[in-house]
């Protein structure tokens, strides 16, 4: 078997055989490298167009963790985190830095983890200026916190991202002409073959999920704002469509960050530096602070269309895909944290898109049914996303972030269990999804009535709300929001059809337990009691 090489030795051997080699460029001069090559041309406003190529989104089929006497027990391994031998993972090494001899590459050095006890420095080394900005955006780029990497110890965690190498799959020892894989041990991720700059940020986010657990932090896939007033944060819970990153960057509130967050015995902390927003239809009514990014120097804007002759964005525009992204540093917002560490949220928010219009717009959980709803991770998967699906279904993602979640989430569980049992913290599902019958039928929830209902959560104003006792799932139902209309709480008084109501609510709650079952001998009664 290989022996583990060292972050300094790696990187060495990079450098050494490359030919010009750029290090930690500032954005602006990343940009002019970039249209220089072709990579990118700047837009009306200064934001940065670039386009992913083939892949313009995530390959989960793709991921690999190698397997190691270290990982072996703790990995969470089957479709999420594939197995990979080392010298499996050697040979691929070995690849990329053939592959990458002669040319000239950018050197990134930076930091995640806002919370100094849990930083860990990154160094990407990549091919294109795009992703080294990418990387400065999204990280915490050390020439801007004075953060240094020891130069004997390296980095802990190298990103050697070589999008232009295409592999051969089952020579190669992979699955398809690209490959993301992590070697934990070393502190190595290898991306190759494919150009979307999110599987950057997702394979740290990765690694971190492995690491911070061990360190005693719960790493979280999770927006928090914090209220300026009280100064009380809280943590929003979401997957892809449920309204995450547009409830938390609420114009009245501080953003403590869109998507990746750690929390400790002490407060709560961003392991980001950037958001990665999500930016087909945006809309500057229901989203004015992530609209007006689009339209700022400093963000890039993954795979949108815009006008050649007038470099003016159209953002309704999804034929190169409905995955159009906006990449921003927190430091453009003008209502940003920036501290390192906040205090302990007084609220936990989970999100979830029902299209079977049978969930309540809002619901107050206990901690064991807290539990419960974050490692089910309920959101719904709409016809058309996918080939094959004529409706929409349910879709089950263990702690709002399977993708990312290295280790068990019973792991995740249990650690969100330990904080919530220490703060007090208040814990709520609001459904943005449809009401008065399921997707097709139904109407969705108006982001305006969502937004009164959270400003309510997270203000305390019903504390003293009437409630009722959903009978299926068991969750304490408010009665009354103001500013909500009162029967759009009760959603079965939404249906034309009472009984069909009734009828697609005992199948929801059917699949709830269906899922619940792969968790049930991993938790307490009271969890495994706190869903239907």
């Amino acid at each position: 078997m290989v022996q583990a090489e060292r972050s300094t030795e790696l990187t060495q051997r990079i450098l050494d055989g490359a030919g010009t080699i750029h290090r930690n460029l500032s954005t602006p001069v990343l940009y002019e490298h970039a249209v220089r090559a072709g990579e990118g041309q700047l837009l009306q406003g200064g934001s940065f167009a670039v386009r992913t190529g083939v892949r313009t989104g995530r390959s989960p089929k793709d991921k690999y963790i190698v397997r190691t006497s270290e990982t072996s027990e703790r990995v969470w391994w089957g479709e999420h985190n594939q197995p990979m031998d080392p010298d499996t993972f050697q040979h691929l090494k070995e690849r990329c830095l053939e592959h990458l001899s002669g040319r000239e590459l950018y050197v990134q050095d930076c930091t995640v983890s806002r919370d100094p006890s849990q930083r860990r420095s990154v160094r990407v080394v990549s091919e294109q200026a795009y992703h080294s900005v990418f990387a400065r955006t999204m990280f915490l780029p050390n020439d801007e916190t004075d953060a240094e990497i020891d130069p004997e110890q390296g980095a802990d965690l190298t990103v050697v991202h070589v999008p232009s190498l295409v592999l051969e799959g089952e020579p190669d020892g992979v699955n398809s002409d690209a490959v993301i894989a992590l070697n934990l041990d070393e502190g190595v991720i290898l991306i190759s073959g494919t150009a979307y700059a999110g599987e950057m940020k997702k394979a740290v986010f990765t690694a971190m999920n492995y690491y911070l657990p061990l360190n005693g932090a719960l790493s979280l896939h999770s927006a928090a704002n914090l209220d300026p007033a009280s100064g009380k944060p809280a943590f929003f819970f979401g997957l892809s469509g449920t309204g995450k990153t547009t409830l938390s960057t609420d114009p009245e509130r501080i953003l403590i960050g869109d998507d990746e967050h750690g929390w400790t015995e002490a407060g709560i902390f961003n392991i980001e530096g950037g958001c990665y927003a999500k930016v087909i239809r945006l809309s500057s009514d229901a989203e004015p602070v992530i609209f007006q990014t689009t339209r700022d120097f400093g963000t890039i804007m993954e795979n949108v269309v815009y006008a050649d002759d007038s470099r003016v964005v159209d953002l309704d525009d999804d034929s190169i895909t409905e995955n159009t992204r906006g990449s921003y540093p927190l430091s453009m917002l003008t209502n940003a944290y920036d501290g390192d560490l906040a205090p302990h949220p007084s609220h936990v928010i989970l999100l979830t898109a029902d299209a079977s219009g049978v969930l309540p717009p809002m619901a107050r959980l206990n901690h064991a049914q807290a539990l419960y709803h974050f490692l089910s991770g309920y959101t719904s998967k709409l016809a058309g996303t996918e080939t094959g699906i004529d409706e929409p279904e349910a879709t089950f993602s263990p702690c709002f972030g399977a993708p990312f979640m290295a280790l068990n989430p019973v792991v995740y569980a249990e650690m969100l269990q330990e904080r919530l049992e220490q703060t007090g913290a208040a814990v709520w599902l609001v459904n943005t999804g449809w009401v008065g019958g399921p997707y097709g039928v139904g109407r969705r929830v108006a982001i305006q009535a969502t937004r009164g209902m959270v400003s309510a959560i997270l203000n305390d104003r019903l504390d003293s709300a009437p409630t009722s006792l959903d009978p299926l799932v068991g969750f304490q139902v408010p009665l009354e929001c103001r500013g909500v209309q009162p029967a759009l709480l009760q959603p079965r008084e939404q249906w034309p059809d009472a009984e069909a109501y009734d009828a697609r609510h005992a199948r929801l709650a059917g699949l709830f337990r269906q899922n619940f079952d792969q968790f049930r001998p991993l938790v307490s009664a009271e969890v495994a009691a706190g869903g239907p």
